[in-house]
């Protein structure tokens, strides 16, 4: 038994190997290897414009990559489209949230389960493992996604993603522009969702609390990865060179 849970513990979630990625001519992304290993977290840090979001749309499909691979669970998912990836077990929250203001905490929330493999079924509820996360959420079932404070959206976002039982989390900087408080609320329920489901997180973060919460980190600089490492060795020079604090 021991030796099977080393075995799963090595399994690899997410593997992307020798990425470019182009806008136009100009050349993005340079050769960039990352993995996740399941049931891990992996933070992705780096000064603003180095290409950290664009790695995860491209993980995500939004942006088609030159060369290289992207391996999701052992196979290759570099040319399915976004909704396919969403439906293999892979969810976004990209930076900026995008949840829809004009529309329901509820309605929010049921639209993640779009996203499950099997697609959405009419009679489908919130599960209750929701809001245990993020208990503010069922007190603000019908108000407008909109009429929420940042930190609250963001939450709203996570749980959306979380509707549709993905394998893989990618955020793409969850805290940036939340209060101290909320972000240790979600630094909390992600570590939890971790531990109780086994889902692997890819993060790009800013927040250095939040960083060593990960198991992993790599950083980027000038489109390529030229640093990685267990975040529990992270140094000060690291630390200076590559976030913003």
């Amino acid at each position: 038994m021991t030796q099977t849970i080393a075995n799963q513990a090595t399994d690899l979630m997410l593997r992307v190997s020798n990425l470019n990625v182009y806008y136009g001519e100009s050349h993005i992304l340079r050769n960039v290897d990352l993995s996740v290993p399941s049931g891990q977290m992996v933070c992705l840090i780096g000064r603003n414009g180095v290409g950290k979001t664009t790695l995860l749309k491209t993980i995500m499909g939004l942006l088609p990559p030159r060369t290289g691979d992207i391996l999701f669970a052992d196979k290759s998912i570099t040319k399915l489209t976004p909704d396919r990836r969403a439906k293999l077990g892979i969810g976004y929250v990209p930076q900026g949230r995008e949840i829809i203001p004009r529309v329901s905490v509820k309605d929010n929330l049921l639209l993640g389960l779009e996203a499950k493999s099997q697609g959405r079924k009419g009679n489908e509820s919130i599960p209750e493992e929701i809001f245990e996360l993020f208990p503010v959420l069922k007190t603000m079932l019908s108000r407008m996604g909109g009429d929420l404070s940042g930190g609250q959206q963001q939450q709203l976002a996570i749980a959306r993603a979380l509707m549709g039982k993905p394998r893989l989390l990618v955020l793409d900087e969850p805290t940036e522009g939340i209060q101290p408080s909320i972000i240790l609320e979600i630094e909390a329920a992600v570590k939890k969702i971790i531990a109780e489901t086994g889902i692997s997180v890819l993060l790009v973060e800013q927040h250095l609390h939040f960083v060593r919460q990960a198991d992993k980190y790599y950083a980027m600089q000038k489109g390529g990865i030229v640093a990685s490492g267990s975040t529990a060795e992270l140094s000060k020079e690291i630390i200076q060179q590559f976030l913003a604090v």
